[in-house]
């Protein structure tokens, strides 16, 4: 198969599809794969670094695009890569779809077949893909919500751990699942306050097991639980998602008339749309504003800004996929695997995931290998 890596385009994004390591798995079998240039200088990979796993460098990401019949990305396409994107071809990347109508439709337009990253299943009912960037998310917003509650920075002027004799900040974190637990590691780990808000009873159970002798406070969540929560809290993390679909709106403009001065938000969820109210995306150039007095940090790619880290993380979790859609044929792998045909979002100029459908407001089709 013709596989290739475009470099990404996204503002500040040095992340990219393909290691040196993957390249030389999939050309030991076979395999052709086609590296934009310079799609790795950003995390210190070069172009021979790729040509010495057995790749090939091609000047523009159009040369990639119109030599690959699988391109392997890791941002949402914007929309000037969607136009190069073919009905012959498949693209597997995160996508996001469920916040953002002008790339599905882009999408659908192609005619290409697109599988999202963080729609593909696994057999315990994880979502595999997701999670090594939901892990980057988890721990990332500890420390950017630390960052931003300096007072430089518009927060409150308050050490995360406090020292002694000084109360640590308040640390609230909604949602259990992968991006949750991480950001609560790290919270304990800072020293903090932390309380933990989950929907789940295993689940709960689960995290008041493993963390709750270390003092963190793991509660069913409800709206009033919530509400009373974010209004002492000093930083809010929302780590909130359902697959495919928007994220919840859990905290309300409203809410934050009673928020302290200062307070933080991180919006893990802002790739779904967002948990907040009011949060709308930022980039790293850019990270924060501020509404009634909290300060809102929204990247809509976190990980993002630890892009070595995150890379190699991905790849990890990419590679057997990738593996499979080549050896097999996309269209054969899927027919085998339920857990890859799940991450088909787009199709023959239709969605096809039933939750970015409704949340769009389009038609929804079943995809048929």
């Amino acid at each position: 198969m013709k596989i290739g890596a475009p470099k990404e385009i996204k503002t500040r994004e040095y992340r990219v599809g393909l290691t040196p390591g993957s390249v030389a798995e999939l050309t030991a079998r076979g395999h052709d794969v086609f590296i934009e240039s310079s799609a790795g200088h950003g995390i210190g990979i070069s172009d021979d670094d790729y040509v010495d796993a057995g790749g090939r460098i091609l000047k523009t990401a159009k040369d990639v695009f119109d030599a690959a019949e699988l391109i392997v990305k890791v941002k949402e396409p914007q929309l000037s890569e969607c136009a190069m994107l073919q009905k012959d071809q498949t693209l597997f990347t995160y996508l996001h779809l469920a916040a953002d109508k002008p790339q599905a439709e882009a999408l659908c337009k192609s005619g290409c077949l697109a599988i999202a990253y963080e729609t593909v299943t696994s057999d315990d009912g994880r979502l595999p893909l997701l999670q090594p960037m939901s892990e980057v998310a988890g721990r990332m917003s500890v420390q950017v919500g630390a960052s931003s509650l300096q007072k430089a920075a518009g927060g409150r002027g308050l050490l995360l751990g406090g020292v002694p004799g000084v109360a640590p900040a308040k640390v609230v974190i909604l949602g259990g699942g992968v991006a949750g637990e991480n950001a609560l590691q790290m919270a304990i780990g800072a020293r903090a306050d932390v309380s933990l808000f989950e929907r789940s009873l295993p689940r709960i159970a689960e995290l008041d097991r493993l963390y709750g002798p270390h003092g963190a406070k793991i509660t069913y969540s409800t709206q009033l639980a919530v509400q009373e929560a974010v209004r002492d809290a000093d930083l809010v993390i929302g780590a909130v998602l359902i697959p495919g679909a928007a994220a919840p709106k859990l905290v309300t403009r409203v809410m934050l008339k009673d928020m302290k001065e200062g307070a933080v938000l991180v919006d893990i969820s802002i790739d779904q749309g967002g948990c907040f109210e009011t949060s709308k995306p930022t980039t790293h150039d850019d990270p924060t504003y501020e509404i009634d007095g909290v300060v809102h940090y929204c990247v809509a790619n976190m990980p993002g800004g630890v892009p070595l880290t995150s890379t190699y993380a991905l790849n990890n979790a990419t590679l057997p996929f990738i593996l499979r859609l080549a050896e097999n044929g996309v269209h054969h792998a899927l027919a085998e695997c339920s857990h890859l045909k799940n991450g088909v979002n787009v199709a023959n100029g239709n969605i096809t995931h039933e939750a970015v459908a409704r949340d769009l407001k389009m038609s929804f089709v079943p995809y048929t290998s």
